[in-house]
Formats: structure tokens, sequence, C-alpha cells
């Protein structure tokens, strides 16, 4: 067994149910296998949150609600004293509370910042997958009519964003969740197995707008957009909505696009823009052929 959780991007709505419920369990209740969460400047499951678009008419924000990834071989068990860090059976990953005290080198040495350092207790402190209430008998939680037993961010979430469940399962529904979305691993932790599995982060956009002939003032609807990128030659096609606009979300980082704009009875428009950013790339005015 392999206990791990899937975080699906796409549908957090930064409601921080998940961080309340973690700060309910942890603020102020010492346990077996961690010291309490202090209740300001540590975030066991940090939501984190970042605008995207560099123009106002093509704005919004993604959110990666991001615990400690519980990693196969984590960089802060190599860091730390034998026996200060350990990863249990089932795949959590622990800091044992007296063992681990004065190493900050376990905290400095987590990817992505997921390892607080408590400087009162002089203690590394994280998300333990709430596994003091996993190993307790008398402990469930509810998803529904369906009794579990799952960390508190999972069961708080209302938006089914975080899926927990035994990962060595293929029919568990942690694994029908992953095979179903886009594998999206932390920059941080590419090529390192974790079992915290992000799903639909987002990489770049480009988008844009279409109209008519300037002089009809009208948005163009179902106006064919395609796509190409010059240096694999991959293609994706969209068309305008009934705002004329226009979008292609999981383009390749740092790649150039050759796009072209075709409706019947106008002449093709051809542009060009490099997907480092989420880019709106503008509105361009059809022309009759």
């Amino acid at each position: 067994m392999r206990l791990g959780i899937a975080v699906d991007s796409r549908m957090c709505m930064a409601c921080y149910c998940c961080y309340t419920a973690c700060k309910d369990e942890h603020c102020g209740y010492d346990t077996a296998l961690s010291k309490a969460q202090p209740m300001m400047g540590q975030f066991w499951i940090d939501v984190r949150e970042w605008e995207r678009g560099n123009n106002s008419r093509r704005i919004k924000t993604a959110t990666v609600p991001t615990p400690c990834s519980h990693c196969q071989d984590p960089a802060c068990m190599k860091a730390g004293a034998p026996g200060a860090v350990y990863k249990r059976p089932d795949g959590i990953v622990i800091i044992d509370p007296e063992k681990a005290k004065g190493q900050k080198a376990i905290a400095d040495a987590c990817p992505i910042g997921a390892v607080y350092w408590n400087e009162e207790l002089q203690l590394p402190q994280k998300c333990t997958m709430c596994a003091e209430l996993l190993d307790d008998p008398n402990y469930l939680s509810y998803l529904g009519d369906e009794k579990l037993k799952m960390p508190r961010c999972v069961e708080a979430c209302p938006n089914q964003a975080l899926i927990f469940g035994d990962l060595d399962d293929p029919n568990s529904a942690i694994n029908k969740k992953i095979a179903e979305n886009r594998v999206t691993q932390l920059e941080a932790l590419k090529g390192q197995e974790t079992n915290v599995i992000h799903l639909n982060i987002p990489t770049v956009f480009l988008a844009g707008t279409v109209y008519y002939p300037k002089e009809e003032e009208e948005v163009a609807i179902g106006a064919k957009v395609k796509l190409t990128c010059r240096e694999t030659g991959a293609t994706v096609e969209t068309e305008t909505n009934y705002f004329g606009d226009w979008e292609v979300e999981w383009l390749d980082k740092g790649k150039n696009y050759d796009i072209v704009i075709e409706m019947k009875g106008y002449k093709p428009v051809k542009l060009s823009a490099l997907a480092d950013i989420d880019r709106y790339v503008g509105e361009v005015y059809l022309e009759k052929a």
C-alpha cells in the first residue's frame, strides 16, 4: 500500500477549506508524529495562486494546493541525521519531532519549500498527511454517504480537487483520477516520484479576439484558428466563441507559434507569437476576400 493525494488544480477554486481544516487539526495540538503547527508562518498545505495573462482582455488565475509531496526519495531525509526523517511503509514521510531538533538543514533541503523551520522549537515541521488520524482505528471521515479514512484537507475540499487513496491499487479512485487527467509535476520536483500527484497545472496560453471588418463593428463568431509550433510542427485548432474570442491552453512554454485565422469569404490573417508567458496576442479585423 502506498498512500497519496491527487491534486487537481483545474478543480481548485481557492476557497482555502483545505488550509483551514489543516489549521484546525494541527494548530495547538501535539501528536505522536508532530508538534503543534504554529498559527502563523506555516502552511502545511499552501494554496499557491498567480495571475495569468499580459492584457486586461484576458486575465485569469491559476491555483495549486501544495502540501509536502511525500517524495519516494526525500531530499529532507537525506539532509537529516539518521532517523530524523523517515518514510513509513505506506509511503508517508514523517519528521521525528524529537530526533530532528536543531536540524534546520532538513527544512532548507525541501525543493518546494514545504518544510518549515520553527525557530521557537528549533524544529523542522511539515504535513504528515494526517497519519495520526489514519492510524486511529476510531477515526472516520465522510465523503457523501461513504465512510472513509482520509486526511482533513481532502475531507474538507468541496470541489473534489483533492483525492486520497492507495496508489498501488490500480482500481482505486485516486488512480482513476490520475488516468483521466494530465499529470503535471511541480517543476522543482521534475523527474522525481512522489506520493502527492499534481494534475492539470497550466503551462501557458495564447489568446485573441477576431472581428469582422471595422466598419461592421461586430465580432466574428466561428472563425477557425490554427496554431503551429515552429520548433516541433505540432498543431492545434480552435474556433472563436460568441464574443469573438479564442484561446488555446497547454502550449509548450518558450516555443514559437504561427497563427492562422480563417473564415469563409474573408482573407486569412497570419500572426506569430512566443509562448513564453500567458499572452493575449490582440485584436484582429478580417478583410473581405
